[in-house]
């Protein structure tokens, strides 16, 4: 009976070393898992802070072609209807 205190006792204490290094883990892993998502929210933050900028003007930019675009697909077509007009008559 000796022999099964002794092992019972070593069981205990391997089993308590067990729950330290297990709430060590977790609370590690917590704490990597917190600076991460710190980190990252800055990343996203950061990078649209830098893009939006760039977004606004190139959207401006596109307008402003599809403008250009529209007037000039207008004026051609008022030139083409004008041209057909004078070979008629």
């Amino acid at each position: 009976m000796a022999g099964l205190e002794t092992q019972w006792k070593a069981l205990v204490k391997q089993l308590k070393q067990l729950e330290l290094d297990t709430r060590k883990a977790r609370g590690e892993a917590r704490a990597r898992l917190r600076k991460l998502n710190r980190d990252t929210r800055k990343v996203v933050e950061r990078t649209l802070r830098d893009a939006e900028p760039r977004v606004r003007q190139a959207l401006q930019d596109a307008a402003r072609v599809g403008r250009g675009l529209r007037a000039g697909m207008q004026a051609g077509a008022a030139a083409y209807r004008e041209s057909t007009r004078r070979r008629k008559t």
